[in-house]
């Protein structure tokens, strides 16, 4: 794998920022090619009317924005009926890089209307540079297990972008085909996302309009340590591809990662209202169920309670737009669950057959607080059960059982606390932080709901180990950067421990956190201990 200059990227990066160069920006094929989509440079054998809508159902496709990008390659292969790439373009509509497959038979059926057999398509290709491209999605969508093919493709990408290093859309390509195959590949060092990023930034470098570019660079750093590399092109794409919804959503993985929730909770505004401006009858409406799950996790950071519930009205609604909405049934229960482990609302709900982990879990610590020990073990058990469960396809954004092993043991610890068994409480949190820690970071809202090491450290506190509190507690603020409850446990241990002014550091922290929202406790909490003369937390 060809590593670029990443620290040279970086600073031609900055540079063009700085300048405000649209650098690398190509003149449109016509006026409508480029419009809010972002500028690349894609030559290839087709005609001038084909190309025109090929383009932009690259730039659309680089912003997986799957529905528009596969209407723009049907109208170039409409045109031009054996224009190869227009085929090639619409079968990675369906590919789902950074998720578990869901569809292989449809860019399989695509591919087939280019040509009965992979010889014949070949044909169709020209040139050796779009004859690789084809070859590449024909690995990818051939025989095989998905992990299987998505690694055939990285390396099918890996020789191409190895004979045409300064091609843009090689290197973009081939960037996307490293990040999704570092499940497949079990790679936890983030030494392919790196790589992935360094490719994707020297193309951004180049060309600050590029959306491929700008989009991988946020996956592939889309982690507290990385995550500021990938704060300009967060900054930069909703601007350059305002015409797709999860272009909109996008940055909102590293002002998450961050903990600028602010940003969080707007760019997942604007990118609900562009899905709900594209949506049609029969349309997925997995795009507004993303902004909306986002949006309400930033919400509850900035501690907009109102807004947090606005959300969930609105998922509500769009329950109700499409049959079958699975994905947004289950997003109700995780808001549900969340809103309750945010606001510290700990009432135990009953258990039922279609209760979410999510659920089990925020029932499971109720029912043990309230000394309803029946119920408590009824979480538990179905928890157990969900964390014996085997997940043979990984994928970037999915840990397999690991959140529920992990929540199973925090509901267990839960029901030993009640039962005054403290030694089996701590060495069940002990090891749901070990599983928690060998998942990496959350790419996104906290993973599991209640995160393990901020439950960790409130357990220790109320024990009396302030000291080891704080340390859980700075723990999870590294997994969960400017996380509030995780920031005003660490004010409270250090206070507890001694540490005057550690304290009223995070306390700091929290109330920039909550800006505007003085009514809050914790905000009120926060501000006591910060008067002159404060001696407690006031909590």
């Amino acid at each position: 794998m060809r590593a670029p200059r990443a620290l040279a990227a970086i600073v031609a990066l900055s540079l063009t920022i700085a300048c405000g160069a649209p650098a690398g920006t190509p003149a449109p094929a016509t006026a409508e090619t480029f419009v809010d989509v972002g500028f690349l440079d894609f030559p290839t054998s087709g005609s001038e009317a084909a190309q025109s809508h090929f383009l932009r159902g690259v730039a659309i496709l680089h912003s997986f924005g799957y529905k528009q990008a596969i209407a723009e390659f049907q109208q170039a292969q409409k045109i031009e009926p054996d224009f190869a790439l227009a085929y090639w373009g619409e079968s990675l509509c369906y590919n789902h890089p950074m998720l578990p497959e869901r569809d292989v038979e449809s860019p399989r059926a695509v591919l087939a209307r280019l040509g009965a057999s992979v010889d014949e398509r070949a044909t169709k290709a020209p040139t050796e540079r779009e004859r690789g491209f084809l070859q590449a999605v024909e690995a990818l969508f051939g025989e095989g297990s998905t992990p299987e093919r998505r690694i055939a493709y990285m390396r099918a990408m890996e020789r191409l972008y190895s004979s045409l290093p300064e091609d843009p859309e090689v290197a973009s390509f081939y960037a996307l085909s490293l990040l999704s195959a570092v499940g497949p590949m079990h790679d936890d060092s983030f030494r392919m996302s790196v790589l992935a990023g360094s490719i994707a930034l020297d193309v951004f470098a180049k060309n600050p309009n590029h959306p491929g570019a700008a989009h991988y660079i946020i996956h592939a750093f889309d982690d507290p340590v990385h995550a500021p590399l990938a704060l300009p092109a967060a900054e930069r794409f909703a601007e350059i591809a305002g015409a797709v919804s999860h272009a909109r959503h996008m940055p909102s993985h590293i002002f998450i990662q961050r903990g600028m929730w602010d940003r969080v909770s707007r760019s997942n505004d604007n990118a609900y209202q562009v899905a709900l401006d594209l949506w049609e009858p029969g349309d997925n409406v997995s795009d507004m169920v993303h902004s909306i799950d986002w949006g309400h996790y930033g919400d509850l950071q900035r501690g907009d309670l109102e807004r947090a519930r606005a959300r969930t009205a609105d998922l509500e609604s769009v329950v109700t737009k499409s049959e079958g909405a699975e994905r947004a049934k289950g997003t109700i229960r995780l808001l549900r669950a969340r809103f309750a482990v945010e606001t510290e609302a700990w009432e135990p709900w009953p258990v039922t057959a279609d209760s979410s982990d999510d659920e089990l879990l925020v029932s499971g610590i109720a029912a043990a607080r309230a000394g309803d020990m029946a119920l408590a073990r009824q979480s538990e058990a179905r928890l157990a059960e969900q964390a014996a469960r085997n997940v043979e396809v990984r994928s970037t954004f999915s840990e397999g059982s690991k959140p529920a092993q992990v929540m199973h043991r925090e509901v267990a610890a839960a029901i030993a606390l009640a039962e005054s068994q403290e030694g089996k409480a701590l060495s069940l949190l002990e090891e749901g932080v070990a599983i928690a820690e060998s998942m990496g970071p959350p790419r996104g809202s906290a993973t599991p709901v209640k995160p393990v090491h901020e439950y960790y450290g409130e357990v220790l506190l109320g024990l009396g180990h302030s000291q080891r509190a704080a340390e859980l507690f700075e723990r999870s603020l590294l997994r969960t950067p400017n996380r509030p409850l995780s920031l005003r446990g660490l004010a409270r241990a250090l206070a507890a421990a001694g540490d005057r002014e550690g304290a009223r550091l995070n306390y700091r922290k929290l109330i920039a956190a909550r800006e505007g929202r003085d009514a809050l406790a914790e905000v009120g909490e926060a501000r006591r201990y910060l008067e002159p003369g404060a001696a407690s937390t006031g909590g």
